[in-house]
């Protein structure tokens, strides 16, 4: 099948220096490429299984705690270890 693709000139230059230095085709650079992405991406995707966090007895967060607020956290003072 024939198609268009539109790539930056420096990229399609690394690609064509890099068939040239295999022995090989611009098209089948681009296609053992286009493999690896989309066989690296089916694989990320059966592996994304969700992470389960340990979690300890408590009430839940303190008052006054926003999770939603990363900067507001550094604020909070932290207990004092004995």
């Amino acid at each position: 099948m024939r198609t268009t693709v539109r790539l930056p000139d420096p990229l399609l230059e690394d690609a064509k220096r890099a068939a040239s230095e295999a022995g090989t085709t611009l098209t089948a650079v681009l296609e053992d490429a286009l493999l690896e992405y989309l066989s690296r991406r089916k694989h990320q995707k059966q592996h994304s299984t969700p992470v389960r966090l340990p979690t300890f007895g408590g009430r839940g967060v303190r008052k006054g705690i926003d999770l939603d607020d990363s900067a507001s956290l550094l604020d909070i003072p932290r207990p004092q270890v004995a």
